[in-house]
């Protein structure tokens, strides 16, 4: 192989732009233009994509204001945000959460405002035209739009079309979006994807998902949160309740970050060049009701593979090594990638074992009732997270015990590492009638001569 060389010295590297979504307070679609706004994205490229529609849209403004002391900014669409004139603090739902009416558990806010609104806006003297699917993507494709601001916004409507058609159990071509087709949601979607392609991304990732408990009144009556379509959208994407009365996550801004975001992990290493704030309508006691965009740069190697795994990890204090042993094999049989075993103190002095196991999100579900089924753990924590691996194949090392398998790892083309596979080796040493460590050893002096 020759001398050693330095794997990260003249490597091809890859700066990747990466747009993280911090959710931390939920999403909905004007919180997701406001947060773009704030990012730095011009506020003539939202102007310029509405007057790309084949429409008359009410005016749209951006409007400045605070969350519990956090400074951003709002997307307000008029005859949509409540209140016309309010001042930016007034307390009424923003105008992507219309279609759900939410009762609150305790029907007060923290704030102490009483949010039981009727979103009835005909009483306003505005009406919300409810366009099918078949209209918005005559409305959308007919457009002047850019291509790619184009596609994205019929995926977004697409995506809803599915979930609501899900719900109602018909085709998606035949949903009626009713407030979803409403001149607002048609503004946050096509806004929202302006600016997403304004900003050129590489890659979007989202990070830890919630949303409230209570009920909402909607098309389908009462129903607990998640909304329906919300839940429909949200499928195969990771989320969890908070003891919240209220809607975090609309369908608008669940359709949004299905579509854009590639993978759901807490945000990656990154050098952060930008943040933006995207406020809602509600001050909420203790998470402020604002949305946040993290932009920066990453630089990742060629040809090395980002893959979102799941780890999962439990202790154990009355496991037998036996035991121990039977779980590890059962979890790789099963397709762990990997499974270990730590040995620890635990409390009051009992020695135990901790437990961990790395596989694809697919597997996690089974692996995590594979190890409940096979260890004495009464829970398994799980943890989402990404895995950047080498690019791998397998050669062959020739020693005099015949020739042995070795694993190859590579990265921008260059072998990193190279390792003897141990079972080649033992396989070799029973039939030679030597110890393992010999072939091991030979497999090597045989890759350095290479």
């Amino acid at each position: 192989m020759g001398a050693w060389k330095n794997p990260f010295h003249n490597q091809n590297l890859t700066i990747m732009k990466l747009l993280h979504i911090d959710a931390f307070a939920g999403i909905s679609g004007d919180m997701s233009v406001s947060a773009l706004r704030d990012l730095g994205v011009p506020e003539e490229i939202f102007h310029n994509a509405l007057k790309a529609l084949p429409i008359d849209l009410p005016p749209c403004r951006f409007e400045r204001s605070e969350r519990n002391g956090i400074a951003g900014w709002r997307f307000l669409v008029s005859g949509h945000d409540g209140h016309e004139g309010a001042p930016a603090d007034h307390h009424h739902h923003e105008h992507s959460h219309k279609h759900h009416h939410v009762v609150h558990d305790h029907h007060h806010h923290g704030d102490g405002a009483h949010h039981e609104h009727d979103h009835n806006y005909g009483s306003a003297g505005h009406h919300i035209h409810g366009r099918n699917h078949a209209e918005i993507v005559a409305l959308i494709s007919g457009s002047n739009l850019e291509e790619k601001v184009k596609t994205r916004a019929l995926a977004v409507f697409q995506r809803i079309a599915i979930a609501e058609g899900a719900v109602h159990g018909v085709p998606p071509e035949n949903v009626g979006f009713h407030e979803v087709g409403a001149e607002d949601s048609i503004a946050d979607i096509v806004c929202a994807c302006a600016g997403i392609d304004y900003l050129k991304i590489d890659k979007i990732t989202c990070g830890p998902l919630i949303e409230g408990t209570g009920h909402i009144h909607c098309a389908h009556g009462t129903f607990p949160l998640p909304a329906p379509a919300t839940l429909a959208i949200l499928k195969g994407i990771p989320f969890r309740q908070v003891d919240e009365p209220w809607e975090h996550i609309t369908p608008t801004g669940a359709a949004i970050l299905a579509e854009f975001a590639s993978i759901f992990v807490p945000m990656p290493e990154m050098k952060v060049n930008a943040i933006g704030y995207g406020l809602g309508s509600r001050n909420t006691p203790n998470r402020p009701n604002v949305l946040r965009l993290i932009l920066g740069k990453s630089t990742e190697s060629d040809h090395a593979t980002l893959e979102e795994v799941v780890e999962l990890r439990c202790n154990l204090d009355d496991l037998t090594p036996e035991h121990a042993s039977s779980a590890l094999d059962a979890l790789i049989t099963a397709g762990a990638l990997d499974a270990t075993l730590t040995p620890t103190v635990m409390k009051k002095g009992r020695s135990g074992w901790i437990l961990e196991v790395l596989t694809v999100a697919e597997k996690a579900e089974n692996l995590s009732e594979l190890m409940l089924r096979q260890t004495s753990a009464f829970g398994i924590r799980r943890h989402h997270m990404e895995r950047l691996k080498l690019e791998r194949h397998f050669e062959e090392a020739e020693t005099p015990y015949g020739n042995i398998r070795v694993k190859v790892g590579t990265l921008g083309g260059e072998v990193i590492q190279r390792s003897p596979e141990f079972s080649s080796c033992a396989e070799a040493a029973v039939h030679h009638q030597v110890a393992v460590r010999l072939v091991y050893e030979a497999a090597l002096r045989s890759l350095a001569e290479d």
